[in-house]
């Protein structure tokens, strides 16, 4: 959880921490949207990045669960909760200037960002 203090240009000309933030408010639909567009703020494509991994393996799972009988509706409702959960802590996060790593998820987001890095 290592604070990042210094201010850095986005390609949106947005705060990198207000792009971040943003990166999170429509889940992983979002953050699929900056992880496309953010070329210099590599702040704002890890939260962009993390934003993907996190809220697309919540979507994910959320399907696989509605098959689920009994258990399954159980599973979803625990799956919402975190969902939201996450939701606001990682916009506080990013709002702060923090980078907040989930656990897994921000290895994948790495990655991620890596991978879209070799493409370029």
């Amino acid at each position: 959880m290592a604070k990042n203090n210094k201010k850095t240009d986005t390609s949106t000309g947005i705060e990198e921490n207000i792009e971040a933030l943003l990166a999170y408010l429509f889940g992983w639909i979002s953050g699929l949207v900056f992880l496309l567009i953010e070329k210099k703020s590599d702040f704002a494509k890890f939260h962009a990045a993390q934003s993907v991994v996190v809220f697309g393996g919540l979507s994910v799972l959320a399907i696989i669960f509605e098959f689920i009988p009994i258990i399954g509706k159980v599973l979803l409702g625990l799956t919402y909760i975190l969902e939201l959960v996450l939701w606001i802590l990682l916009m506080i996060k990013a709002y702060q200037k923090e980078k907040f790593r989930v656990p897994i998820a921000a290895d994948l987001a790495d990655k991620l960002i890596g991978s879209v890095k070799n493409k370029k």
